[in-house]
């Protein structure tokens, strides 16, 4: 099929990408000339898992292209899927100008029967808005149908959900539409859900809202457990292993980041207080997923006393392993603490590093974790990279200047922590 994506965000690079990869013919558009031209180079501006081979084949064997023109994608393209980024404004709202934008001028360039696909996440009844837009902007010239089609990627592992997926859903009341979408996704072989236009919305905010709120139930169980002495990792075990509950997202830290659960779930409750409803439990999701950062920077506190002077190495920047994402990264809260109260900060992370430097210039950025760990009076670690849970304990121990590990992950076993001779402050054990 004859495909464009407008937008190559993250959701719009690996859409492009993979659809590209099952064989259609695949029209990126985006309006930074220097993003395009450094896709067209085969640089990949996002760290993802196989994305940067999946789009250098496709480039290969002329399955995919990048233009900045949104009339060129429009006009050689019969499915045009919009996933521009919906940033949250200062309520938690999303800000929808740049979706408002492009279906005016995916509108004025209609030649023929187009199928509109919202990938990126809105709110409820925005696919209305832009059938709207859409209908009034083209003057009747062309038909097209608006589509819901939520995107469910894990970053780090999106390459392997968009071939594996659990589900995909496709909101629409056109069977037109819809079947042209089902053909699209055919050799997925994945269950497809075909609902109304708002259903479908709702469906990707309500999913991520629930994920959250599991990550945010393990993280209140933490303070349950350490102040009875119960150990989180084996309540959450034995929670999960319910098959109404399941294990997934059930893991305790540091709280949880990147761009799409702060986003939803501030837009969910945005949606919910615009149709009268006060969605409390949400609300309080957040203020869990607030203090859990705040809790891990007082038990560091708590273990060095003065931080004012202190070394402290960390390990991990983005907001979780496989991604160079630093967008809401607990890291950048704990260390921005740490800062304010006079200790330096060594930190390494295997992929997160040139990103981490545009918010947090003024720490030292190492080449390895034991680069990190000398001289140190204390090594953290906050995001759960495999290259951690390898390392050389030992030598660690004989770099930092006194062998003290605050783990926010619980990646290591505390008995042998303890057996090794380290200082060792998990959470929730």
């Amino acid at each position: 099929m004859r495909v464009c994506i407008i937008g190559t965000g993250y959701v719009g690079l690996v859409t492009g990408g993979t659809l590209a990869e099952l064989g259609n013919n695949v029209i990126c558009v985006d309006n930074n000339e220097e993003k395009v031209a450094m896709l067209n180079r085969d640089e990949i501006p996002i760290y993802e898992p196989g994305l940067k081979e999946i789009v250098r084949s496709a480039r290969e064997a002329g399955r995919i292209k990048f233009i900045t023109s949104i009339r060129d994608g429009v006009r050689a393209s019969d499915i045009i899927f919009i996933a521009v980024s919906t940033p949250p404004k200062p309520d938690g709202s999303a800000d929808l100008s740049m979706v408002a934008a492009v279906a005016k001028e995916v509108a004025e360039n209609l030649n023929g029967y187009k199928v509109v696909v919202d990938k990126s996440t809105v709110p409820v009844k925005t696919g209305e808005k832009v059938a709207e837009t859409i209908a009034r902007y083209s003057q009747g010239d062309g038909e097209f149908d608006v589509v819901s089609n939520p995107e469910f990627l894990r970053e780090g592992s999106a390459i392997y959900d968009t071939f594996h997926p659990d589900r995909i859903v496709i909101g629409t009341s056109s069977r037109r539409a819809a079947d042209m979408l089902i053909e699209l996704y055919k050799p997925l072989d994945a269950p497809v859900i075909v609902t109304d236009i708002n259903s479908a919305e709702i469906i990707k905010h309500a999913a991520n809202s629930f994920l959250a709120t599991k990550i945010s139930f393990a993280n209140a169980l933490v303070h349950i457990c350490e102040a009875s002495g119960a150990n989180v990792e084996e309540v959450t075990k034995g929670v999960g292993l319910d098959n109404r509950v399941g294990s997934r997202f059930l893991n305790a830290g540091v709280g949880y980041g990147g761009s799409c659960f702060p986003k939803d779930v501030s837009a969910f409750i945005a949606i919910a207080d615009e149709l009268g409803y006060d969605f409390k439990l949400l609300k309080e999701v957040e203020n869990i997923n607030e203090f859990q950062s705040e809790y891990f920077f007082n038990k560091i506190k708590e273990t060095l006393w003065i931080l004012e002077d202190k070394t402290i190495a960390i390990l991990g920047l983005a907001f979780k392993p496989n991604t160079d994402d630093m967008r809401n990264a607990p890291a950048e809260k704990i260390i921005t603490r740490l800062l304010a109260e006079g200790a330096k900060i060594k930190a390494f992370d295997p992929k997160s590093m040139e990103k981490a430097k545009e918010t947090l210039p003024e720490i030292e950025y190492c080449d390895n974790p034991y680069q990190a760990a000398e001289g140190a009076d204390a090594l953290v670690i906050i995001t759960e990279w495999n290259e951690f849970k390898e390392m050389d304990l030992g030598r660690i121990k004989d770099l930092l200047n006194q062998p003290i590990i605050l783990d926010g992950r619980n990646i290591y076993d505390p008995a042998k922590m303890e057996e090794l001779g380290f200082i060792y402050k998990s959470v929730g054990r």
